[in-house]
């Protein structure tokens, strides 16, 4: 079957409808997701349905917030990218708005899920909640697919350490620059993903010549050097990547710019995504550019020793192609 991106609010092909859906906001699709969704996919098979990921986009948090704020840790393609990798027949990405918070749970189930998606069966985090007020418990759920003739699961969250796996978790490693511990709740190597934009070519002229990537303003990864694997028109590369406003130059808006080695071509225009295999050094302003070329000189070294150590954390790593041993 192939692999269907459906907009939650339009309609629904045949071929996916009677799936058992895993229901949440799944940012990052970290380990903790991980155990919903193995539930899903396996309910799914045990079925003979399909199998759907329902997520919301924006983040219900941004739409409410004065302005958009949360770090995210997979916008766009992204968790559709995921959940292909992961084992879903599709995704459902439902148009978050205030508008759509006013509508109640019993409708949201009703319309959406009963509805349009003649679900077969749910699964939930057990701290999951929908529509208005946020009424729509995991219990509420249970109820309602009591009455109406599905299947729901609530999984409890993963926990490891002293607490739950979680994005913010996540979230807050990454903007401490622990890659490791970041990638390790996150069950993947954290994917970043952008078009390739001009840039001023000043990395050329210095021999390391970058491909720019723009990144959300909300992005609070630790500004640094990083180790990091690239993936472009289905090839891997490794490569060196510097996050942040070159305090050398401009200090401008933070920027991904990526050195990929012992590359030739042109990448303007084109998508990469940027695998974080280690995080290397802090950002810094050299006195003279003698000193920043020595830094990067080591950088490279730094992060060619790393690429050459890193391994798959989990057989999704490897689905997503990047990181394969």
């Amino acid at each position: 079957m192939a692999f269907h991106v459906l907009d939650g609010l339009g309609p629904v092909p045949d071929a996916v409808k009677g799936a058992v859906i895993a229901i949440g906001n799944f940012d990052g699709c970290h380990r903790g997701h991980q155990t919903v969704f193995r539930h899903a996919i396996d309910r799914a098979k045990a079925l003979g349905a399909p199998a759907l990921m329902l997520t919301f986009e924006p983040h219900p948090r941004d739409v409410f917030a004065p302005e958009p704020f949360m770090f995210r840790l997979t916008e766009g393609g992204m968790k559709a990218r995921l959940a292909e990798a992961l084992g879903f027949n599709g995704i459902v990405v439902m148009p978050f708005t205030r508008d759509l918070s006013q509508v109640s749970a019993e409708d949201f189930v009703d319309q959406r899920l009963v509805g349009a998606l003649a679900l077969k069966g749910a699964v939930v985090g057990a701290d999951f909640h929908f529509g208005r007020k946020r009424a729509g418990t995991p219990q509420f759920l249970k109820e309602s697919g009591d009455a109406k003739g599905f299947e729901v699961t609530i999984m409890d969250m993963l926990d490891e350490g002293d607490a739950p796996v979680s994005s913010s978790r996540i979230r807050e490693a990454l903007t401490e620059g622990r890659v490791e511990d970041a990638n390790a709740l996150l069950g993947y190597h954290h994917l970043l993903a952008g078009r390739v934009i001009h840039g001023d070519k000043r990395g050329r002229e210095l021999g390391y010549p970058t491909a720019n990537i723009a990144q959300s303003l909300r992005c609070n990864m630790k500004h640094g050097v990083y180790a990091v694997k690239v993936r472009h028109a289905g090839r891997i590369h490794d490569a060196v990547a510097s996050y942040g406003r070159r305090p050398m130059f401009d200090n401008g808006e933070a920027l991904l710019e990526v050195h990929v080695f012992d590359f030739k071509g042109d990448l303007y225009g084109s998508t990469l995504e940027v695998a974080l295999i280690d995080y290397l050094r802090d950002e810094e302003k050299f006195a003279s550019l003698e000193d920043l070329i020595a830094a990067m000189d080591r950088d490279s070294a730094n992060a060619r020793a790393a690429i050459a150590a890193a391994r798959p954390i989990s057989p999704l790593d490897e689905k997503l192609g990047i990181i394969t041993t």
